[in-house]
């Protein structure tokens, strides 16, 4: 039961690093447009579509993946102590 939860830990934190990568990209114009961003795009647009439901761009500022960021982070928690 332990390496299912840690399976799932492992696939949560590169979930996280993924979205991390796609907000660094998203502030260079020039990758926005390549076909990588684009995948990143449908991988992390679909989770970001409730969060930006709760807060939406302020001034065109999207903070929504700050929110997702947390919601990540405490389902590693969550996972974690379930290991121990």
């Amino acid at each position: 039961m332990s390496q299912i939860i840690m399976l799932l830990i492992t696939i949560v934190q590169a979930y996280t690093f993924v979205m991390f990568i796609w907000v660094l990209l998203s502030w260079i114009p020039e990758f926005t447009h390549s076909k990588f961003y684009g995948f990143l795009d449908s991988v992390c647009l679909p989770f970001l579509e409730p969060f930006r439901k709760i807060i939406p761009p302020i001034n065109g500022i999207d903070i929504s993946p700050i929110l997702a960021f947390f919601a990540l982070q405490l389902v590693t928690n969550l996972l974690g102590s379930l290991v121990r």
